[in-house]
C-alpha cells in the first residue's frame, strides 16, 4: 500500500497539491492496529482458542462462530504481525497515517519518505 500525504490548496479553477510524505506499507503490516496489538499481547499471555474467539466476538468481528474459530486457529498456529491500519465500525479501511509517519523507518515493512526535508 502506498500512502501519499499532501496539502491541497484551491484557487479559482485549479488545485495545487504539495506532497508532504510518502509511506509504503507492506501487505504484512496492513492489518488493524488495535486488534493485532491486543492479539500479540494475548498470545504473549498464553491465550487459548476460546480466549481469542471471545475477543473476536467482543469486537463484533464479522463471521459466524465456525469462521471465528478457524481464524483463531490460524492466529495460534502462525502468530500475528503488528498492523498499522484502522477499521471503522462500518468496516471501512482507513489509515491512521500519523502513526506510520512517526515510525521514522523503525519498523520492517513501513518505509517513509519525508518531502519536507
Amino acid at each position: 500500500m502506498l500512502v501519499l500525504v499532501y496539502d491541497k490548496k484551491d484557487s479559482n479553477s485549479t488545485s495545487r497539491l504539495e506532497f508532504l510524505n510518502c509511506t509504503f506499507i507492506s501487505k504484512e503490516r496492513t492489518s488493524d492496529f488495535t486488534t493485532t496489538k491486543r492479539l500479540v499481547e494475548m498470545l504473549k499471555d498464553g491465550a487459548i482458542k476460546e480466549d481469542i474467539v471471545a475477543y473476536f466476538m467482543d469486537k463484533n468481528m464479522p463471521g459466524d462462530e465456525i469462521t471465528l474459530e478457524q481464524l483463531a486457529d490460524e492466529v495460534l498456529e502462525h502468530g500475528i504481525t503488528q498492523g498499522y491500519l484502522t477499521i471503522s465500525n462500518a468496516l471501512q479501511w482507513r489509515l491512521q497515517y500519523q502513526r506510520v509517519i512517526t515510525l521514522s523507518n523503525s519498523v520492517d515493512g513501513v518505509v517513509n519518505y519525508d518531502y519536507k526535508k
